[in-house]
């Protein structure tokens, strides 16, 4: 499962942002995007030492700060839910594979084994002969 794939799932709940300075914010996640910029509600803020609170309505985390997120273990579970359900809805869509063969052109059943067996088979491909790749041919000498 990828951060932002838990990130968009925590959008709601509330969660506990550390920062790198030592500073925690304990709030619901109101917004998140690709570089884990954070948009929290209801917001308490409590500084390095553990001594001072402050309550916010609203704060925007930038992401290069935060040190660690924690969030709830309902949101673990409901993520790995939906990351299921989209392994399956892909699994159900039959799509060519990358990197795959296609028994079409395939002549040994193998990737790469197509029209031409094997990259030196003669008179086929670059050039022919002994001397492949378009130099002097055997029959010249």
């Amino acid at each position: 499962m990828l951060p932002l794939t838990l990130l968009n799932t925590s959008q709601g709940h509330p969660m506990l942002v550390e920062l790198k300075s030592g500073e925690t914010l304990n709030g619901h996640l109101v917004n998140c995007d690709a570089w884990m910029n954070l948009t929290l509600k209801e917001v308490v803020q409590t500084n390095s030492d553990g001594t001072r609170f402050f309550r916010l309505p609203e704060c925007y985390v930038r992401g290069n700060n935060i040190k660690y997120l924690r969030v709830p273990d309902e949101v673990l579970e409901i993520a790995r839910e939906k990351n299921q359900q989209q392994r399956e809805e892909h699994r159900k869509v039959s799509q060519p594979q990358r990197g795959g063969y296609n028994r079409q052109y395939s002549g040994s059943g193998q990737r790469g084994g197509g029209y031409q067996r094997n990259r030196g088979s003669a008179n086929i491909g670059r050039g022919g002969g002994q001397f492949q790749r378009g130099g002097r041919s055997a029959q010249q000498y």
